[in-house]
C-alpha cells in the first residue's frame, strides 16, 4: 500500500490563563491507502486535538505551532484556508463524536447531504437530492425518501450517526477521520456502525483514522494502531502484534483493563493515577509517574530523560525498556 498521509512533529498548543498547554507535542504518524489506523488512548491524551489539527479545525486559543501534515504531496499546514475549505468534505472527511450537534438543526438531512454534491460537484438540486436518498439507503436508513425530509431532532442517535457517515463518504474521500463514532450508542448499534464504516471504506478504497478510547473497537476495526498518551505517540504497531505482544507499559496497562470474554472471575487491572494535566507534564517520560515497570526495575532514567521512539517488532515504542543499550548509558 502506498502512503497517503504523513504527519511529522505535529505540535498544537493552547495559551491559557494558567500557562501554555501542549495538547499535541511532537506527534508522528502515517496512514496508507485503504488502511484503517486506530488512534487510541485515555480521555485527555490528545487524540481529538490531533484529529482536528490534521484538517486545521482547532479553535482559538489553540494553535498549530510546528510540524508537517503531508497529504497527496501537499503540506496541509501551508495550504490556504480556501484550499482547506475545498479539501474538507471532498478529499478528507470527518465524522464527529456528537452527530446531532454536527448537523444543522433547521435544515432537512437530505438537503444537508445534497449540498455536498451541489457545492463540490456542481450537481443540480434534483440530482443532488437523488444522490442523497441513495446514500441514506446505502447506510441502512429505513424509508430513505421519507427520512431525507426529516430534521435532525427527528432521528435516533444511530440514525443521526448514519447520516453523518453518509455525508462523510458522499464524495468518496481518500481519507476519513472518525472521532469516537460510536460514543453514546448502545452495543448493538455500535457494532453495526463499525461494520458499516469498515465496509464502506473497503468498497470505496477510503483510508480511515479511527479515534477511540476503546481497544475493543480497535481490535474489531483497525489494521494498525497508534497508542497516544499525554500528547505523544508512545507505541505504534500492527493490531495483531500490539494485542499479542504489547511493548509499552501504558499499552500493557490498557489491555489489562479490558474485559476478556470467557475469563473466569475477571479481575480487571486499573492504571493508578490519571493522565497528567496538559499544563503540568512530567519533564521526562510522561507515563513514568504511573508506570509499574519503572517502579519494579527502579529505572531512574525514566524520570530524568524523555525517551525517543525506538524500533520494535513491526513498529516503534517510546520507552526506555526498548532503547538500545548504548542509549541508556
Amino acid at each position: 500500500m502506498s502512503e497517503l498521509l504523513q504527519v511529522e512533529g505535529l505540535k498544537t498548543h493552547f495559551q491559557t490563563e494558567s500557562g501554555l498547554v501542549r495538547a499535541v507535542d511532537g506527534v508522528d504518524l502515517s496512514v496508507n491507502e485503504g488502511e484503517v489506523l486506530g488512534l487510541v488512548g485515555e480521555s485527555g491524551s490528545g487524540k481529538t486535538i490531533t484529529a482536528l489539527s490534521l484538517i486545521r479545525l482547532v479553535s482559538p486559543p489553540g494553535k498549530i505551532v510546528a510540524g508537517r501534515v503531508m497529504f497527496g504531496g501537499q503540506d496541509l499546514l501551508q495550504a490556504s484556508e480556501r484550499e482547506m475549505v475545498q479539501l474538507r468534505g471532498d478529499r478528507i472527511s470527518m465524522v464527529f463524536q456528537q452527530p446531532k450537534a454536527s448537523l444543522n438543526p433547521v435544515r432537512r438531512v437530505g438537503a444537508q447531504i445534497a449540498e455536498l454534491f451541489i457545492h463540490h460537484r456542481g450537481a443540480s438540486r434534483r440530482a443532488a437530492m437523488n444522490q442523497a436518498v441513495e446514500l441514506l439507503a446505502r447506510v441502512g436508513i429505513p424509508a430513505p425518501e421519507r427520512k431525507a425530509l426529516a430534521y435532525p431532532h427527528e432521528l435516533s442517535g444511530g440514525q443521526a450517526q448514519r447520516v453523518m457517515i453518509a455525508m462523510a463518504l458522499a464524495l468518496k474521500p481518500r481519507l476519513l477521520i472518525a472521532d469516537e463514532p460510536t460514543t453514546a450508542l448502545d452495543v448493538t448499534i455500535q457494532a453495526q456502525i463499525l461494520d458499516l464504516l469498515r465496509e464502506l471504506c473497503r468498497d470505496t478504497g477510503t483510508a480511515m483514522i479511527l479515534v477511540t478510547h476503546d481497544l475493543g473497537v480497535i481490535a474489531q476495526t483497525a489494521d494498525r494502531v497508534s497508542v497516544m498518551y499525554a500528547g505523544q505517540i508512545v507505541e505504534e504497531r500492527p493490531v495483531a502484534r500490539l494485542f499479542d505482544d504489547p511493548r509499552h507499559p501504558y499499552t500493557r496497562a490498557l489491555l489489562a483493563s479490558m474485559p476478556v470474554q470467557g475469563r473466569v472471575a475477571p479481575r480487571l487491572g486499573a492504571i493508578p493515577g490519571s493522565v497528567p494535566p496538559p499544563g503540568r507534564m512530567p519533564a521526562a517520560c510522561r507515563f513514568a509517574p504511573r508506570c509499574a515497570v519503572r517502579a519494579e526495575r527502579n529505572m531512574t532514567i525514566c524520570t530524568h530523560e524523555m525517551p525517543a521512539l525506538y524500533p520494535v517488532e513491526g513498529g516503534v515504542s517510546r520507552c526506555w525498556c526498548d532503547a538500545p543499550a548504548e542509549a541508556t548509558t
